[in-house]
């Protein structure tokens, strides 16, 4: 049976999901719960449930944060984003950052219980000694890390580019791709493609996106191009994932 923890500083949320999880009580376990990130991290690291499902945006710790802390200190609860429409491009993103799902606010039970049963499917078919994987950035300082986090905010814009990188953080072209490729082994093109693959293979992953869906929220037009760039960089057409 697996065991659920819920947080979110919505009280009215937490009470419809908690009500739902307890509907399907022979499938999952209602584990506990939390109104932020700060709050629920030391009883996340002392029930060690199954499935995390969290709100992106909370006082005190949002729920990335809170995600990323988790890896951390190892632990491998699944975890499912909750967010409002006007943040959809970012519960995306959190697909990045170890997330396994993600809701769009209202939900309906039936949409919160197949996320759940989605996530508990991946976890049964994963080998038993197999967690999560924490994405690892490359060591980064300075421009580079901006240029990064500049790429992770704004990789589904299908004009980004090395020159609007670098006109963003005011630097030179020739300078941003020196430090980058000397810091990283890596171009600023070839990272911002494995952001936007990376970005693709997670939502992908989820089951209810399409190729071509994929292929316009990372930033591709083209979806043809989209396509045999995915199976460049992961060995797999994107049908394979879907």
């Amino acid at each position: 049976m697996m065991r659920v923890f819920i947080a979110d500083d919505e009280e009215i949320i937490r009470d419809g999901i908690r009500n739902c999880i307890e509907k399907e009580q022979e499938r999952f376990l209602f584990a506990g719960e939390a109104p932020d990130g700060e709050m629920a991290l030391p009883m996340l690291m002392e029930m060690k449930p199954d499935v995390l499902i969290t709100d992106i945006r909370m006082p005190k710790m949002d729920g990335i944060t809170m995600m990323n802390m988790l890896r951390e200190e190892g632990c491998a609860a699944r975890c499912i984003v909750l967010t409002a429409h006007s943040d959809f491009e970012y519960a995306r993103g959190a697909l990045l950052f170890g997330a396994d799902d993600y809701l769009l606010k209202p939900f309906r039970d039936q949409e919160l219980t197949h996320a759940v049963a989605r996530v508990c499917r991946k976890m049964e078919s994963a080998p038993a000694a197999n967690t999560p994987a924490v994405k690892k950035e490359p060591e980064a300082t300075g421009y580079v890390r901006q240029a990064m986090d500049y790429i992770a905010g704004h990789y589904a814009d299908e004009n980004i580019s090395i020159a609007t990188i670098a006109e963003h953080l005011c630097v030179s072209e020739g300078h941003l791709s020196h430090v980058f490729k000397k810091q990283t082994g890596m171009t600023v093109t070839n990272y911002l493609t494995k952001t936007r693959i990376d970005a693709a293979m997670a939502l992908l992953q989820t089951g209810r996106v399409k190729v071509y869906e994929a292929a316009a929220a990372v930033g591709y037009k083209d979806v043809t191009y989209f396509s045999a760039t995915f199976k460049k960089l992961t060995g797999l057409s994107p049908s394979e994932v879907e």
